[in-house]
């Protein structure tokens, strides 16, 4: 689950040019105490000059530039419908400006590489790679409630029992391919790396927007993404899969048990740091955590507390006929900032569904067997609150097959982690730890 995400739109140019710029350009960006380096390779092309960047930390290359100049030793580029600038002077080697998006401004300082010197890449060394000793099989197909095509892998182990548990693998908040890919790091492929050795198959998909699947609505919500997970339930069952499960990370963890209260013919389901408290107090104190994580004064932790709970409720029991207007009217009398960015957050039909989603309503119907795990250093989905709301959610449903369980010093992504703030996500080697491979495989399998 995420709330607060920097989009780094690293753009490629064309400007007017001094020879002393072509070349490559490092920097690093400071974004909530995680240090993101960045790259900017600049190439002549006739009259104009090129230029792409990549963000190694985010596994990002050969990301294009559209608009840029390069005048009296002042570079800048921009991109208006990204909400991306930059501005630097160039001096002795360096390029010395501020960065801009959402918001938000940072100093960042690129310094030329010199001719044949190259930076260091990421490591993931769990990343699976080529070639498998399993099956893979693309496919894709079509939600018929939404009429949106999507696009994805099976992974399955040779001479795969179609009596044999296959999961449907479910993202967390925000676009993400097949992979749930972010930082360098593919945990999706590595959980269906694992569970094909160990004799489990799995479906991941692009989300919607992403890779090969279609693009949605700009009015959908949570709910219509589980329309497709459902979809996939019964792509699967038509391909005589019949032993069929879900496994959710974050908001993927909210999703499932939407699609298991509505399609009967999910068997059993994992959760990964999904939520069981209400989104709004969930939220709150998921930004609450941050903060204090990035060093926020308990003074201001609370103000920051206090309005965020006030907006959204707002938001969650909101019942008038002009939304826009009286949010802003709203957050006008509280003495909250009104701007572009924060208004088009909080009018996104997606947030607004978000914000008032209660998991108990579906949780509190599941019977079928339930794993729900978290990591006690999880500040976005914190375990012993969620774990708690869901295995209460589980006991009013009447559940007899479920179990929870929080592993030590592990953050949301279920990496082993010092202290779960957001910065380490990048900076630790592991995807994920075998102590969670390990854990869901043996479930699914003795269940």
């Amino acid at each position: 689950m995420k709330t607060k995400i920097l989009t780094l739109m690293l753009l490629s140019i064309q400007f007017i040019f001094a020879q002393e710029i072509t070349g490559s350009w490092q920097g690093e960006l400071d974004v909530q105490g995680m240090k993101l380096p960045l790259i900017i390779h600049i190439k002549k092309d006739g009259n104009k000059l090129v230029s792409n960047l990549e963000s190694p930390k985010q596994g990002a290359t050969n990301i294009p530039i559209s608009t840029i100049s390069f005048i009296e030793n002042q570079l800048l580029f921009d991109a208006t419908s990204l909400g991306l600038s930059y501005s630097g002077k160039y001096n002795n080697e360096t390029i010395d400006g501020i960065f801009k998006q959402g918001g938000m401004e940072m100093p960042l300082i690129f310094t030329k590489l010199k001719d044949g010197e190259t930076t260091n890449k990421i490591k993931r060394p769990q990343t699976p790679k080529a070639p498998f000793n399993y099956l893979t099989e693309e496919i894709s197909f079509v939600n018929p409630t939404d009429k949106n095509t999507l696009a994805g892998t099976i992974s399955e182990p040779k001479n795969f029992d179609k009596k044999r548990p296959i999961l449907v693998m479910i993202t967390g908040s925000g676009r993400q391919n097949r992979d749930e890919e972010l930082f360098g790091h593919k945990p999706f492929a590595v959980i269906a790396d694992d569970f094909a050795k160990k004799g489990i198959a799995t479906l991941r998909m692009d989300d919607r927007g992403v890779g090969g699947s279609s693009q949605g609505s700009k009015s959908e919500t949570t709910y219509n993404y589980a329309t497709d997970i459902s979809a996939a339930v019964d792509f699967l069952i038509k391909k005589g899969y019949q032993n069929i499960g879900l496994i959710g990370h974050s908001e993927g963890g909210m999703i499932a048990p939407i699609v298991a209260s509505l399609n009967k013919k999910v068997s059993f389901m994992v959760l990964m740091a999904g939520p069981g408290t209400p989104i709004d107090e969930l939220l709150a104190k998921q930004i609450f955590l941050s903060s204090k994580l990035m060093g926020m004064k308990e003074e201001n932790l609370q103000k920051e507390l206090q309005s965020n709970q006030k907006t959204f409720a707002f938001i969650k029991n909101y019942a008038g006929n002009d939304y826009e207007k009286d949010l802003k009217n709203f957050l006008t009398k509280e003495g909250e900032e009104i701007n572009e960015d924060n208004m088009k957050q909080l009018k996104n039909t997606w947030f607004r569904y978000f914000i008032s989603f209660n998991p108990d309503k579906y949780v509190s119907q599941i019977k079928i067997p339930v794993l729900a795990i978290n990591g006690s250093l999880d500040f976005q989905v914190p375990a012993k609150d969620n774990l708690a709301a869901i295995e209460k959610s589980l006991k009013k449903a009447k559940n007899k097959n479920f179990e929870t369980y929080e592993f030590e010093g592990m953050n949301h992504l279920f990496q082993e982690c010092k202290t779960g703030a957001l910065a380490e996500y990048a900076e630790i080697e592991q995807t994920i730890s075998p102590k969670v491979l390990d854990k869901m495989s043996t479930w699914i399998l003795d269940k």
